[in-house]
């Protein structure tokens, strides 16, 4: 497998787009995207630079730094130099009213310096419109992402067990986490799409810091370094017999990733109502991904699943005390928070090899958040698991 998708496949995501762009509006001059990860996806490089497609059907990407490797990266034709975005609207054309913009993504300050040189006078959302032509993925996207799985797999089996050792702290474990992933193979980083999300390798906690509240949008929690930097690992949080771990990971090839929750049990065998909870837990991973089918309803599935449950179960599920997340999955591809999510709300019907996570979880109090996740394919025959699939607690 190569590391940068050919040429063909570029060029059919540009033509995706510009479907989707027109079926969404005729009306409509050019498309703008600023985003890196978006640059990488409809370019194959990430640089310093703007894409722009016209409504003709013609693309440009003009690229301030570096254009020497834009050049070497992609495998485009209409590259372009530029120190401004002067030059950029001397290639495209000025005359642009009615512009596509990553709403979620360009600042006020970029758009406003883009007026200078354009004639912008309506903006139209973008970011919906390039999720959904992300959310399907290639046969190329596919094998990063299956070996992505493969490496997450390994990790959770082979090589989280360990690094656990009595008296550790979190910080301390989720440092030597990323070290053998980064020498396993992983590409270093977790990327979201959630605006100003960060998480350095995942939620990686022990006993009930898995339960402290965060400003992310998971069922997990996470203390953290402190309140300036409530990621990685709290330095104070020292591993001990009977702790629950809990390590919520994501893994990167080629800049895809998976997306996988594993729970270990510390020096002691888990308490038999910890044990049920998250038993039932991956009975309803197992019944949703079974689900996961094209013409699947992410909302009817979300639905299903939840009226299923009983009050009880219901309290502290997807999160915990008044912290709980309104959804059971996502998608994962480029971010680990794609399109489509398993929540009410989405009605549009699920498209084969689109990729999802499902993670149910719950939280038990004065213990940690049990439960599982991973990532699936969606296929003719419900989800196809990419990352090592159901597993119980286990136990080091």
């Amino acid at each position: 497998m190569t590391n940068r998708p050919e040429k063909q496949e570029i060029l059919k995501r540009i033509e995706n787009l510009y479907n989707a762009l027109n079926k969404n509006s005729a009306d409509w001059d050019a498309a703008f995207i600023a985003g890196r990860i978006n640059q990488y996806y409809f370019t194959g490089t990430m640089q310093d630079g703007i894409f722009i497609l016209k409504n003709d059907g013609t693309y440009i990407f003009c690229v301030r730094n570096s254009f020497e490797r834009a050049k070497a990266e992609s495998p485009l034709d209409y590259i372009y130099p530029m120190t401004g975005y002067r030059e950029a609207a001397n290639i495209a054309g000025s005359e642009i009213h009615s512009v596509y913009i990553e709403t979620e993504i360009m600042s006020y300050a970029m758009l406003e310096r883009l007026k200078k040189y354009f004639k912008i006078e309506q903006i139209i959302p973008a970011d919906k419109i390039v999720f959904k032509t992300r959310a399907v993925k290639s046969r190329y996207e596919l094998a990063c992402m299956e070996e992505s799985g493969r490496g997450q797999e390994q990790l959770f089996r082979n090589i989280i067990p360990g690094l656990l050792k009595e008296g550790i702290s979190e910080a301390e474990f989720t440092a030597l986490v990323y070290k053998e992933m980064v020498k396993s193979g992983h590409y270093g980083v977790t990327r979201f799409a959630m605006f100003q999300a960060e998480q350095v390798v995942g939620q990686v906690c022990f006993g009930e810091n898995s339960l402290y509240p965060t400003n992310f949008d998971g069922p997990g929690g996470m203390k953290g370094m402190s309140p300036s930097v409530p990621t990685l690992g709290d330095r104070n949080r020292l591993l001990k017999k009977g702790d629950l771990v809990f390590a919520d990971i994501g893994y990167n090839i080629n800049g895809y990733q998976t997306d996988r929750t594993q729970v270990y049990m510390f020096g002691k065998t888990p308490p038999a109502e910890v044990e049920k909870i998250h038993r039932q837990c991956l009975l309803i991973q197992k019944t949703a991904a079974n689900l996961l089918k094209p013409g699947g309803i992410p909302g009817e599935i979300y639905s299903a699943v939840i009226n299923s449950l009983d009050n009880d179960f219901l309290e502290n599920f997807m999160g915990f005390g008044g912290r709980r997340v309104k959804f059971l999955g996502h998608g994962v591809g480029l971010h680990i928070d794609e399109y489509p999510v398993i929540s009410d709300g989405f009605t549009e019907p699920l498209e084969e090899n689109m990729t999802i996570a499902i993670e149910p979880k719950k939280g038990i109090p004065g213990v940690g958040m049990a439960g599982v996740e991973d990532t699936y394919i969606v296929t003719e025959n419900g989800g196809s698991c990419i990352t090592g699939g159901e597993k119980d607690i286990i136990v080091v």
